[in-house]
């Protein structure tokens, strides 16, 4: 497929189906998928353990799920973060020195 700019310069790119999109962003960034899984299981636990939730009104157990489960996701990828970024610099100085 391709694009025609406004200077009149054609630009060919492929279009990805989201599979392939999919597999290349999680070979870059791995801790997404990693926290996409969490967030699933937490939600998963959640929803298993909804029967056992006491007098706790419906609507105050499902924004404690969700609090917990974004918590989850947002957890592991600071971490993700933090080790891309331990990797990047700090441990690529060590290497040049």
């Amino acid at each position: 497929m391709s694009l025609t700019t406004m200077s009149g310069k054609n630009i060919y790119f492929e279009e990805e189906s989201q599979g392939s999109r999919l597999a290349r962003k999680s070979k870059e960034t791995p801790f997404f998928p990693i926290a996409i899984g969490l967030c699933s299981i937490a939600v998963a636990y959640g929803a298993y353990a909804f029967k056992n939730r006491g007098k706790m009104s419906t609507s105050v157990y499902l924004m404690h799920l969700r609090v917990g489960a974004q918590g989850i996701a947002v957890g592991s990828l600071t971490l993700g973060l933090l080790y891309t970024m331990i990797n990047e610099h700090i441990l690529k100085r060590n290497k040049t020195t």
